[in-house]
């Protein structure tokens, strides 16, 4: 596995997943299609089965938020975030036992309970820089997931000073619900987006796998560009992309990107642009993307392989790489088909 010069310029910049429109999808031949809003970001849902479960997608949305949606005071999150110690759903106990896991394959690179320096740098609850992010090293004693354990039913926390913000896994852990609760009911083919995470399952309406489209970057605070890179087909797949050209702010001549790493408390700086990661659920995709961001590219092909996911990083100089098993997804028509080389 090694990374190959981008010739094309059109390759030079950041991707992102993006889901290619779906335009024969109606009630009328059994496909049923839902959007929304949901947790500050949209959500598109495609799935053949009846039309009434999609009352019974709005309901695991609503529990999902009611657990782990932070921008929401009253939610299980917002309790665990100003106690000590608080009994848990499975929800929670889901995108924390898979934190952990990613948190370990990582070095500690990805990390949920970065949610203060999180609002100190501007992206969380509020969305303004405040004095805190003068302080981060005073931040950094109590932020740390191995200062929390779950005991039974409770999460428990050195520090009740301590905070999670699962924002870098809640969407993949959204679109894997959505996804129990739809083959639970005798869904088979499915694709479930939410905020970019996608979870897919059998076919698609058209006949064959599920196509989703990368995109290549364009930074931009005022709108999203869509330019596809490359379409991958996937069958059963969770897939997340992470960057930070489309969350960021400016400071000066600076631009200070979502991505905060766990080890200095500051915005990332890596040599990876974007990362794009295939995995057996989405949440697992979710998380392995942004510790991605958060490690460098040495870092990241090393969890990869520990961990037995495909993926795809954009790195500083213009190059691209890919796992073998990413590029085999990947459409032999698409003229700028990225591909590994040995």
């Amino acid at each position: 596995m090694t990374k190959k010069k981008v010739i094309s310029s059109c390759c030079s910049a950041v991707i992102v997943a993006a889901i290619a429109a779906c335009t024969s999808c109606s009630g009328g031949n059994g496909w049923q299609m839902e959007q929304g809003m949901v947790w500050n970001t949209t959500y598109h849902i495609t799935y053949k089965g009846a039309p009434e479960l999609k009352d019974s997608v709005l309901k695991v949305l609503g529990e999902i938020g009611k657990s782990l949606n932070v921008f929401d005071g009253e939610s299980l999150v917002s309790r665990v975030n100003i106690t000590d110690s608080t009994a848990i759903d499975t929800h929670f106990r889901s995108v924390y036992t898979m934190s952990q896991l990613v948190n370990t394959a990582s070095g500690g690179m990805f990390d949920p309970t970065l949610s203060p320096l999180i609002t100190a740098w501007g992206f969380g609850p509020g969305h303004e820089m405040t004095a805190d992010t003068l302080a981060v090293d005073s931040i950094l004693r109590f932020t740390g997931i191995g200062k929390t354990h779950l005991s039974g039913d409770y999460l428990v926390k050195e520090d009740i000073r301590t905070q999670f913000n699962f924002s870098a896994v809640a969407k993949g852990y959204g679109c894997d619900a959505i996804g129990t609760m739809l083959a639970r009911n005798g869904v088979n083919d499915y694709m479930i987006e939410i905020g970019g995470e996608i979870a897919a399952s059998g076919m698609s309406p058209r006949g064959g796998g599920w196509r989703i489209s990368i995109d290549r970057p364009v930074e931009s605070a005022t709108e999203e560009i869509h330019d596809a890179v490359t379409v991958i087909e996937v069958n059963d797949a969770g897939i997340a992309t992470s960057g930070n050209y489309r969350n960021f702010h400016k400071q000066g001549n600076k631009t200070l990107g979502h991505t905060i790493s766990p080890l200095t408390g500051r915005p990332v700086q890596t040599d990876v642009i974007s990362a794009t990661v295939i995995a057996p659920t989405a949440m697992e995709a979710d998380a392995a993307a942004t510790a991605c961001m958060a490690s460098g590219s040495a870092k990241s092909k090393e969890m990869l392989a520990s961990l037995r996911l495909e993926g795809m990083l954009i790195l500083s100089d213009s190059t691209i790489w890919t796992t073998p098993g990413f590029d085999k997804l990947c459409e032999k028509s698409q003229g700028a088909r990225v591909k590994s080389q040995e």
